[in-house]
C-alpha cells in the first residue's frame, strides 16, 4: 500500500486543486468580514468599494470587474493567466457577496473590531491555502 503522506504534494494535484478552492473561499469571506466590520480595508479592496459605489456593482461582482481588467494588462507582458488564476478572480468575488449578503454591517464596536481583525486572521489563513496549492498567482498578485 503506498504512502500518499510522504509522496510530495507536488504530486497531488486533487489535494492541490482542494487548497486552493479552500484558500479561496477563506479569502473571499475574510474580506467580507473587513468589510463588514467597517473599519478599513486592504488597499485593492478600497479599490473595489469604490469602484463599486461609482458603477453601483454589488462589491464581489466589482472584484471580479477589476480581476478580469489587471488580467488584460497582461497580453502586453506576454503572460497567461492559468486555471488558478481565473479561480481567483471569481471565486473570491462570488463568495464575498454571498457572505456580504448574510451578514449585517456590525454597528457595536466590539463587534467591528472582531470581524477587522478575525478578516485578517482568515484572508491570511486563505492565503497560506491559496498560495501553498502552488497552482500560480492570482490577478493582482504581481
Amino acid at each position: 500500500m503506498p504512502n500518499y503522506f510522504l509522496r510530495p504534494f507536488k504530486d497531488r494535484p486533487a489535494q492541490r486543486l482542494t487548497r486552493c478552492v479552500f484558500g479561496l473561499t477563506l479569502f473571499g469571506v475574510g474580506i467580507g468580514m473587513q468589510k463588514r466590520g467597517n473599519l478599513g480595508l486592504p488597499p485593492w479592496d478600497v479599490f473595489h468599494d469604490g469602484l463599486s459605489g461609482i458603477i453601483g456593482w454589488p462589491f464581489g461582482r466589482t472584484i471580479i470587474l477589476a480581476s478580469a481588467f489587471v488580467m488584460l494588462l497582461w497580453i502586453p507582458l506576454r503572460q497567461a493567466p492559468g486555471f488558478a488564476t481565473i479561480l481567483n478572480a471569481v471565486q473570491i468575488g462570488v463568495v464575498a457577496d454571498i457572505f456580504l449578503s448574510m451578514v449585517p454591517t456590525a454597528t457595536w464596536m466590539p463587534a467591528r473590531v472582531a470581524l477587522m481583525l478575525g478578516g485578517i486572521v482568515v484572508t491570511g489563513i486563505g492565503s497560506g491555502f491559496y498560495i501553498g496549492a502552488g497552482l500560480g498567482p492570482g490577478p493582482r498578485d504581481g
